[in-house]
């Protein structure tokens, strides 16, 4: 894991419990072409996991984020590396609507309506200007708008949702005495696509890029 483990100490002397290190976008290694370029990523973290869930090193934690092909695909996911794929395995009893919080994977479910007001409310919290604030009406009015042009995207995959929301909080803020009611009917919001799996190519040409090192 190269210096990360030296870091963590140096975090704990800086008065912190410990380094969380956040590793998002892994599709990207399941997108490679090269099998051996993958396998060396995936070489890669399956020492990180060991090193963390044996003990080796202590004060680090790692969050992995990938597609759930990233992870169970056999063929060229994490499932076929096939140290990963008995490490990372579910509880088999944990089905049904049960959830295991305690192993290594843990799945995120689609967000709710109610989830993403609470995401907006937070948004809002992080950007807002105390005389531009939009009020919880706002929230509202801008969810229904975004459930009448794309239906129920708007909160399972909410990537547009949350940039046209953003876009719509920058205006008032910039522009005190701009009515709300007003910008939201004006709100353009498109379905998210998920095209994160359209590059993927199945043609075996090796394009030998490198693997990554922490």
């Amino acid at each position: 894991m190269g210096r990360a483990p030296l870091l963590a100490l140096f975090v704990r002397e800086a008065g912190y419990q410990g380094l969380a290190v956040s590793l998002d976008e892994l599709v990207n290694l399941y997108k490679l072409t090269s099998s051996q370029a993958r396998n060396a990523n995936y070489e890669q973290i399956l020492r990180i996991l060991n090193d963390v869930l044996q003990g080796s090193a202590s004060h680090l934690g790692f969050m992995l984020g990938g597609t759930p092909e990233f992870l169970m695909d056999t063929r060229r996911g994490l499932y076929s590396y096939e140290a990963l794929q008995s490490r990372l395995a579910e509880n088999t009893f944990a089905r049904d609507g049960l959830v295991d919080l305690s192993g290594p994977v843990v799945r995120l479910a689609n967000l709710t309506p109610e989830d993403m007001f609470v995401l907006l409310a937070n948004i809002r919290r992080v950007m807002r200007d105390e005389n531009a604030a939009l009020p919880d009406d706002a929230l509202t009015a801008f969810m229904t708008h975004c459930s009448d042009r794309i239906g129920d995207a708007y909160f399972r995959t909410p990537r547009n949702t949350v940039t046209a929301f953003v876009n719509m909080l920058s205006v008032p803020e910039q522009n005190p005495g701009v009515d709300w009611h007003g910008l939201i009917g004006s709100v353009e919001v498109a379905e998210d696509g998920g095209d994160d799996m359209s590059d993927v190519s199945d043609d075996g040409a090796d394009d030998e890029l490198a693997s990554f090192r922490l």
